[in-house]
Formats: C-alpha cells, structure tokens, sequence
C-alpha cells in the first residue's frame, strides 16, 4: 500500500488507509500488508500483527521513492495506490511487480480532471476502490473508465468504539457548556478546503438563537482558516456562543461528540463524511449535505437530515429538526459496521486478484 498517512496519522484518510490495512491483515490468504506512508504526524500505534509500515519513507520525497523502491524487491500478490497523486510511482512499480494495482480514491481529490499525464498512468489501474458513488460518477466523467472497474468501498465505524454516555464534565466545563445545547462540527479548517458546512452553520446561527437562545456552536479541529471562521463568527455578532477548540486527539473524540445535541456538516465537497458515522455511532443526531458524499453517509436521509447548504433556510430548518430529535444509535448504521467493511473488501480483493489470475498481463 503505498498512502499519503496510515498509522500515526490524523484525519478521516488516515483513519480510512488504516481499515483498509487492517481489513486486508484480517485476510486468512494474506500473509504480510507492507504500508509506505507519505507523512506521519503522531508517533504510529496499535498496528496489526500483519501489518508492516516503512518508517524510512517519512522525510521527503526523496526518502520515499528509495523506500518505495526497497519495498518492490520483494514478492506480491497486488499493489495499492493510497491517492492518485501516488499513480505515477504505482505504475512505475506495477511493471516491476507484474501485480494488479489498484487506485484508491475518496472525493475531491479525482473530482475534477488531472493533468493528462494522470490519465495516460490510469490506464495501468486493474480497479478503482471508491469511498462513494458521488465519487466514482464524478471522476468517470472524465476518466470514462468501464463500470466494472469501480467497486465501492465506504468508509467503516467500528461501534464497539463509540456508544452512548454522558457529557464529560470536565470538557463542558473547558468549553462553557453549561446548560447549553450544542452543535457539533468537527472538521480540518483548511483554506484548500471551505466546503466543509461551517460557514454555513455560523450564518445560520443569528436565526437559530432567535428561536433556541440557549444554542452554542463547536467548532472542533484546527488548520489555516481558523483565524478568518473566527473573525466570521465575530463579524456575525455570535461572541461567546461559537467555541473553536483547536486540534483534538483522536482519544478524545468521541468524547466530544458526547457533548452535542446535533453534529451538522452541511457542506459541498465531502466524499462521503467518516466523521458523521462516528457521530451517530454516539448517539448523536447529524445534519448533512444533499450535494456531497455526506448523502451517502446518511443513506438519503434513512440516517439524518439532509439540506441544501445553498439555502441558509434549509440549514436551519434541519438542525432544528435534529435538535428535536432524541439521542439514540440509528437503525441502519450497522451498514457501515466493521464486518461489512471487512466482507466488502475480501469480496474486492479477491476479484481483481482472481481477474489478474485469469488474464495475466505480458511481461
């Protein structure tokens, strides 16, 4: 597997390349899952007993051709590319290796066309694992490849993880949450990428405290446009009732999720949105988006509400009906349950494995 971030990373990528690994390790056929990460941001943990990641590819690109490179010397059955921009390096190795390869792709990333060099690189791709159909349809309008080349794979919660339970007094006390009600986001505030809902939660806050005055919004993570959401929140007049905690560890979510009466990420861009299925897996009502991935979290509605991030109206009418809604674990989210994860992919694995067996490519 050759990834951006797996063990030791932070985000829903991270947090994706690691089920995929240990999916794949939970294989009774599989012997060994080699993962080379791009970057490693906090020291890697709880790794699997078959799984092996390459600590000698952190620290530039440089580092990671030669690790990549090592790593080819051995004897594989497939080879996984973590992200398209990864594809170029995947071929190269793929006509070494003799392996079929597979491309993994999750939303914004191949929503629009790549430069024509990357698509000349997909032509040596045996299937694409898809995070969601909004996904694959997006990037077959421009790749036009075969349908039976896509298989989808959506993101994993592992429930026995999560669960129901009071507020942590001691959060609610750092944050002023004292007899509030509380909204949820919690998201990467990057610059790159304002498609994430919280612009359109914070304009939609002024009209929700007119009807709920004990609201507070959270806003969870942290990134480079941090600093303009918080001068938004203060050009809107919203003072103290929008929180921004900054980075959180991953121990800690779902504590945080814990402490909101809705999680809202009515956004535009999401591939598909892992952070709503560990809010439900909470018991945490969720707010998502009509026109991105998040769609396909909530099953069209069977799991959440769903608005038009377009229409500020829209916004707050969901969240208001979330908010009337009681705290419980959805019927229907063991869809996305860790077994029917880990079926998805063998059923995956196997068929481009078998396919491979069955047309070798010439060497």
């Amino acid at each position: 597997m050759f990834v951006t971030d797996a063990y030791g990373g932070h985000g829903g990528i991270a947090q994706y390349n690691r089920d995929v690994a240990a999916a794949l390790a939970a294989m009774p056929e599989v012997a060994e899952v080699v993962v080379v990460p791009r970057q490693q941001r906090f020291p890697a943990a709880d790794i699997p007993a078959k799984v092996h990641q390459v600590p000698e590819a952190l620290g530039g690109k440089d580092r990671y051709l030669r690790a990549a490179l090592r790593a080819a010397r051995g004897s594989y059955d497939l080879l996984i590319c973590g992200h398209v921009n990864l594809l170029s390096l995947a071929t190269l190795l793929r006509l070494k290796l003799r392996v079929p390869l597979v491309l993994m792709v999750y939303g914004i990333d191949v929503w629009q066309p790549p430069a024509p060099t990357t698509r000349l690189w997909l032509r040596a791709v045996d299937d694409v694992w898809s995070i969601s159909a909004i996904t694959r349809d997006r990037m077959n309008a421009w790749a036009r490849l075969p349908e039976g080349k896509y298989q989808l794979l959506p993101n994993a919660v592992h429930l026995g993880s999560y669960g129901m339970a009071q507020r942590r007094g001691e959060l609610v006390e750092r944050h002023g949450l004292q007899d509030k009600r509380v909204i949820l986001t919690l998201a990467r505030l990057s610059a790159l990428e304002r498609y994430k809902g919280v612009d359109e939660v914070l304009e939609a806050m002024p009209a929700l405290l007119e009807t709920e005055p004990k609201l507070k919004y959270l806003v969870a993570g942290d990134g480079d446009d941090r600093p303009r959401l918080e001068a938004k929140a203060a050009a809107l007049g919203l003072g103290e009732r929008v929180v921004f905690t900054g980075l959180i560890e991953e121990q800690e979510k779902a504590d945080y999720y814990r402490l909101a009466d809705v999680f809202a990420m009515p956004g535009r861009g999401e591939g598909f949105g892992f952070v709503f299925l560990e809010a439900m897996a909470c018991g945490v009502p969720v707010v998502g988006s009509k026109v991105d991935g998040s769609r396909e979290a909530l099953r069209d509605g069977l799991l959440g509400e769903l608005v038009d991030p377009t229409d500020s109206e829209s916004v707050r009418q969901g969240i208001f009906a979330a908010l009337e809604k009681p705290k419980r674990i959805p019927d229907g989210l063991e869809y996305f349950a860790w077994p029917a994860f880990q079926q998805r992919l063998a059923d995956a694995v196997r068929k481009v494995v078998a396919a491979n067996a069955r047309s070798p490519r010439p060497r």
